[in-house]
């Protein structure tokens, strides 16, 4: 009775505030749009490139082009989802609402995630269906091996961003620390540590390296040792551990 009157609460919350629409309109826009654009450039180069390119051709993954930036503006939605009470001060008050501390960020996570995913899923089979209309010729279908599994994919790809997001916001509280450290990690450090020969092995465990691996219907050449399932899996297991650490965080610190 308690978590689904604290899950009435947050979802009031979640609603009434004006980042959440714009966080995850930008989110659906951009993967969409930057994905559609890359699809267009790749079919127009498409005759122009090598053997070898044409055989490795993921008009799939193709068209998710744009999660790399769309997973930024979930990342700002996670953040802000959590830290917008310790900004405002509205975490005592919620705490003294709700002193069960644990039911409280249960609450908020699974009201957050669930939005997430109701958006991210939304976005995925969006830029999916989208590209494939760009990419025209070279283009894949819903039906093709893997293809489903990649779209639906994509949807738990952006919830697990924004809900890994939300279990660091719980452990810095501060949006502003929150996103100075999420932001350039995602869009540079990690890019970095996955692509630079010396740290590639380390690079391809980060959460969105694994985890934007369920986004691949053509498995790239590059010898990872684990499948889409798999990457998926240990993106889940920094969730988790996000999670925890913010879970353990609240429950030893003052409002």
């Amino acid at each position: 009775m308690l978590a689904a009157q604290v899950m009435k609460s947050e979802w009031t919350k979640v609603r009434t505030v004006a980042s959440t629409a714009w966080t995850l309109s930008t989110a659906l826009v951009v993967t969409v749009a930057l994905g559609m654009l890359i699809s267009y450039l790749s079919r127009r180069d498409f005759s122009g490139m090598s053997a070898e390119e044409q055989v490795t051709f993921d008009p799939t993954f193709i068209s998710f082009a744009g999660t790399s930036l769309g997973q930024l503006a979930m990342i700002v939605f996670g953040v802000l989802v959590v830290s917008n009470e310790y900004s405002t001060g509205m975490i005592r008050t919620s705490l003294a609402a709700v002193p069960q501390r644990g039911t409280f960020l249960l609450g908020k996570i699974a009201v957050a995630a669930a939005l997430a995913l109701g958006v991210g899923m939304v976005t995925s089979f969006a830029a999916f269906f989208l590209g494939q209309a760009v990419l025209g010729p070279h283009r894949a279908g819903i039906g093709d091996p893997g293809v489903l599994r990649a779209v639906f994919g994509g949807g738990l790809y952006m919830a697990l961003i924004a809900m890994f997001s939300m279990g660091v916001a719980a452990m810095l509280r501060g949006p502003l620390i929150s996103l100075g450290i999420l932001m350039p990690f995602f869009f540079l450090i990690s890019n970095i540590l996955g692509n630079v020969s010396a740290t590639k092995k380390v690079g391809r465990y980060l959460p969105d390296q694994a985890g934007s691996r369920i986004l691949r219907v053509v498995p790239p050449l590059d010898r990872t040792p684990y499948g889409p399932w798999g990457g998926l899996g240990i993106m889940v297991l920094w969730v988790l551990a996000a999670l925890a650490g913010g879970f353990l965080l609240l429950r030893r610190r003052d409002a």
